[in-house]
């Protein structure tokens, strides 16, 4: 760990806390008719991530809430090892943030186990009040990202001054990259694993919440990060 500096996580959910991306689960299970194209462009960037989910899940009608938040909860997983992280950091008087592009609709269920206090979990909402799903967006970019985020993890990081904050990220996919680019250290999964090898960011591959766990107790006993 960086000396004189508090550790403080903050946590992907979509294929970092649970299993795979819950969001990519909803689209490929409902199909609605045209989402595949706006998907793809969003993956390359062509589009923002807030315009691309947003469009996606305006496709969708309101009346499937019910039938959607079933499909999620029933088969989205939770990684190996997170309740113990969880007990892990907070005996370990370590800050934990939830920082998630995914949608409080399932995020909720999911986490509801877990204890995790409300305001430290950072999520897009979902209306659901008129015809189709409307997401809306309570924590979007700030000054200086401009990155159409959606729900912006650079914004929620930067209440954390690098002076006096270790900002540790994990994460997995395209939400965290931007993240990663101002975060001290970086636990990461797939392509996020790529992007930072090829940022020059100093990360560790993880499989589970176990590893995380080992690599930060064996850093904390090191007195180094």
């Amino acid at each position: 760990m960086t000396a004189g500096k508090k550790p403080v996580i903050f946590c992907d959910f979509d294929g970092t806390i649970t299993l795979s991306d819950n969001i990519v689960a909803i689209m490929k299970e409902f199909k609605p008719e045209g989402y595949e194209p706006i998907m793809q462009r969003t993956v390359n960037q062509e589009i923002s991530l807030r315009e691309g989910v947003g469009a996606m899940f305006a496709l969708l009608p309101a009346s499937k809430k019910e039938e959607i938040v079933n499909f999620v909860v029933s088969r989205a997983g939770i990684r190996q090892g997170f309740r113990e992280f969880l007990d892990y950091v907070k005996q370990e008087g370590i800050e934990f943030y939830v920082t998630s592009g995914g949608m409080d609709f399932f995020i909720d269920p999911l986490l509801a186990p877990f204890d995790i206090p409300s305001d430290h979990i950072f999520c897009n909402s979902a209306d659901f009040s008129g015809d189709n799903i409307e997401i809306l967006w309570p924590h979007p970019c700030q000054d200086p990202c401009h990155n159409g985020c959606g729900m912006c993890k650079t914004t929620v990081m930067r209440r954390f001054p690098e002076e006096r904050y270790e900002r540790i990220l994990i994460g997995d996919s395209l939400t965290d990259f931007e993240g990663a680019k101002i975060a001290d250290f970086v636990y990461s999964r797939s392509i996020l694993t790529d992007k930072c090898a090829e940022l020059g960011v100093k990360h560790v591959p993880f499989g589970d919440f176990f590893d995380i766990m080992s690599d930060m107790k064996q850093k904390r006993q090191q007195g180094v990060r």
